[in-house]
């Protein structure tokens, strides 16, 4: 790494960081330590890597950003579907754009998971262009100091560690290799064990429809994150809105022996089957995640209605939706 960093210079990390930040699985942290300590003995220019991390790190989120305000909800699912935690990819990235709001950008790129779903949240949510160039620029370039530095900084033990693995020879580079396999296996394991645990009965869109002309209706409650209904305003008609934090609270007046059909926009039904587990646990006795969520709804034809922006939660973290 360091031969090639050292011949190829600035463009090879702005590959780099470049194929990084558009959610290839390759990471650049490395090569910007490696980086670092290059431009501590002259080797490299540090302006020039700072410079190109830079650039690098808006083109890329910029084309996330630009898919983010132009497909909305949909480039979210994407990335949830690619992910290899995609119950809670887009979930955890929400609840950080409800805290920080565009300044997320300033911290996305520390943070797992967050870096390549920020630019298109922040997109899809509405941020303003210019507001995306500064907090993107200054978050871009304060993880570049951060890496660089620490590159710059422990120069010398750097150049230690690369001798010792150079001299370990393809050793090095297939305990390298195996260890990364591992964490790929290791976080589909993890994947698949929830995916089991949450299994259970799910009612399809079709039995739900005919059953909500039945009495007593069952009654719909809605999982989605708030920051989930700002990107997709869809809800099904009269459905509970409850954030699945406060579950107790929203349903704390239903009785234990209403029909409860619960869903969310994630793949798998994943938040839906969660909050269909609590509810079982607390005695409900009657509870269902609807099969295919709020998509499979809206593609069989059946009426949907439309929350107001921003989404009104009552005090008591129950609202009911409207037309």
């Amino acid at each position: 790494m360091i031969a090639l960093i050292a011949q190829y210079g600035v463009l090879l990390v702005f590959l780099n960081v470049l194929v990084t930040q558009l959610g290839a699985p390759v990471p650049a942290v490395p090569t910007l330590v490696v980086a670092g300590a290059l431009a501590a003995g002259g080797q490299v220019p540090v302006v020039g890597v700072l410079l190109v991390t830079v650039i690098a790190c808006l083109l890329s989120d910029a084309l996330w950003y630009a898919a983010g305000r132009r497909y909305g909800a949909g480039v979210m699912r994407l990335l949830c579907r690619i992910s290899l935690s995609p119950d809670s990819c887009v979930q955890r990235s929400e609840l950080q754009f409800q805290r920080w709001r565009g300044q997320v950008l300033l911290i996305a790129k520390f943070v797992p998971g967050l870096a390549t779903v920020a630019p298109p949240l922040v997109g899809a949510m509405g941020l303003a262009p210019s507001a995306f160039v500064l907090f993107d620029g200054l978050g871009s370039l304060l993880w570049a100091v951060v890496a660089i530095g620490l590159g710059y900084a422990f120069a010398a033990q750097i150049d230690d560690l690369l001798a010792a693995i150079a001299n370990a020879g393809t050793l090095a580079l297939e305990v390298l290799l195996g260890l990364l396999a591992l964490y790929v296996v290791a976080r589909w394991w993890q994947r698949r064990h929830l995916l089991r645990t949450l299994r259970m009965a799910r009612i399809t869109v079709e039995e739900l429809e005919r059953a909500l002309k039945s009495e007593p209706a069952p009654v719909v409650l809605d999982v989605r994150a708030e920051g989930s209904r700002l990107l997709d305003a869809r809800v099904l008609p009269g459905a509970l809105l409850l954030d699945n934090r406060g579950i107790d609270r929203s349903v704390h007046d239903i009785s234990f022996d209403r029909e409860l059909v619960v869903y969310c926009n994630c793949p798998n039904e994943v938040s839906a089957a969660r909050v269909a587990k609590v509810l079982i646990a607390q005695g409900y006795r009657r509870v269902r995640p609807l099969l295919g969520g709020l998509e499979a709804w809206d593609a069989a034809g059946y009426p949907v209605d439309r929350l107001p922006s921003p989404v009104g939660v009552a005090d008591d973290g129950v609202a009911r939706a409207t037309g």
